[in-house]
């Protein structure tokens, strides 16, 4: 479906984006290409291109003719010439950029092109959007069908016409499939004209999309229309670990990305030596074991002692190799190796953000001590601040000429109230509370 955007207009018309690109919403932007060339105006006298690229279900793209001479612009829904009936579709590009897409696909622009019959009224728009409807129910039905007759294929899609008259189904399969008898069960189960379709692995990662291991959407369903063949050479090249479930793709397939860098890796290695390279020495021959193109760095070891490698630089590999062309042996590769020192890096943490500690888990809780457990002060172990021959003084009478440990203004709120007797304290209590009491009653006299 298109975006809410490009769809229809206030009064039931269909409109169009004029963004002259993208408009990056509800797949809109689905092996879209850009118009670089909208803001260019024609020569005198020529006349635009008469074709147009429409864009239908998961980035299925079709060229058709303006023979009409409608006023088109991206994002405009059209109905197209089908067989049977008509489709619907919307406008992904216009103008002297298609002719380039036309010849880049091998499409002559002066052979025969299906044509545009008008521009989609709503009533097309909601028959279009009807059927579309139709379609995730219908292919688990039609998957259901066809585990029920034990055919070794995969219903991947369903595409419907614009007016509903057919309905496309897209399926994967290994080998040949005799499907006569699926094609009768579809058409008695959901009353309509099929059309079956098989298509590739990538064909289908492409139509389904998805996102990647890198992040981002697949290529294939986004950008890339040609997919080249891709084999496990290109990771060689690359130094890249023959691991399948790295390699491959959500297709199954190897991922098209190998072939990106492919060029670079194959131009840095032309003037190092291969894989395939062998040194002899007077302790014996060594075997190339990994290659670094960035560093320009080779490792060797010895044959019958493959865990202590030794690094070489490809200038000195060189050397070597031109020495043994000579039929002379060097004494040994540590005469040539290089120690590669790696910078110790200290991994620490700095909480910039004010997050949580990442050991805070690790650490258990304390636990809280109960407060019937605690003994009161002066009982049980004597006090730290205590000198081991100080004795206690609880049996002493206090100094009246000693001074008190309490604060200031507790002495002064003593003193103007002489009368005001102590709390007694609950917790422990004080056998000599009215000797000290008495006894600060005589001071103050």
């Amino acid at each position: 479906m298109a975006c809410t955007s490009c769809s229809t207009s206030d009064g039931g018309a269909p409109k169009g984006c004029k963004n002259n690109g993208t408009c990056g919403t509800d797949s809109c932007n689905k092996l879209t290409v850009f118009d670089w060339l909208s803001n260019m105006s024609l020569p005198g006298g020529q006349a635009p291109f008469d074709c147009v690229e429409v864009r239908f279900k998961n980035g299925r793209k079709e060229f058709y003719r303006n023979t009409e001479k409608l006023t088109l612009s991206i994002g405009d829904i059209v109905a197209t010439e089908a067989s049977p009936g008509h489709d619907v579709g919307i406008v992904t590009l216009t103008g002297e950029l298609v002719k380039v897409q036309m010849k880049k696909k091998g499409i002559n622009p002066e052979g025969d092109i299906l044509k545009i019959y008008r521009k989609a009224s709503q009533k097309d728009i909601d028959i279009w959007s009807t059927a579309r409807d139709k379609e995730d129910p219908m292919k688990v039905r039609a998957r259901e069908i066809a585990i029920r007759l034990q055919l070794e294929m995969k219903i991947s899609d369903i595409e419907f016409q614009g007016d509903g008259s057919k309905a496309t189904f897209y399926y994967t399969a290994n080998d040949r499939v005799d499907f006569r008898q699926l094609i009768k069960e579809f058409a008695s189960a959901f009353s309509t004209r099929i059309e079956m379709k098989q298509v590739g692995f990538r064909q289908e990662a492409a139509r389904l999309g998805g996102i990647g291991s890198c992040g981002r959407e697949l290529c294939c369903s986004t950008w890339l229309t040609d997919f080249r063949s891709v084999n496990t050479s290109a990771a060689r090249y690359q130094q890249l670990s023959l691991n399948p479930q790295k390699l491959a793709g959500q297709c199954g397939k190897l991922k098209c990305c190998l072939n990106y860098e492919l060029d670079t890796y194959m131009d840095a290695l032309k003037g190092i030596p291969d894989m395939e390279t062998k040194l002899s020495t007077e302790k014996g021959d060594a075997v190339c074991q990994k290659i670094d193109i960035f560093k320009g760095l080779m490792w060797f070891a010895y044959i019958g002692n493959f865990a202590q490698w030794h690094i070489l630089k490809v200038a000195e590999v060189k050397e070597i190799i031109e020495q043994n062309k000579q039929k002379k042996k060097v004494a040994s590769l540590e005469d040539f190796a290089i120690e590669v020192e790696k910078p110790e890096v200290e991994k620490t943490f700095q909480n910039a953000m004010g997050q949580d500690s990442l050991t805070r888990f690790d650490q258990p809780k304390k636990k809280n001590k109960s407060s019937r457990n605690r003994r009161p002060q002066g009982q049980g172990e004597p006090n730290s601040n205590q000198k081991p021959n100080q004795k206690s003084n609880s049996g002493q009478k206090p100094n009246p000429n000693q001074k008190s440990n309490s604060s200031p203004n507790s002495n002064q709120n003593q003193k103007s109230n002489p009368n005001q007797k102590p709390k007694p304290n609950k917790n422990k209590p004080n056998p000599n509370g009215p000797k000290i009491r008495n006894e600060k009653k005589d001071s103050t006299k």
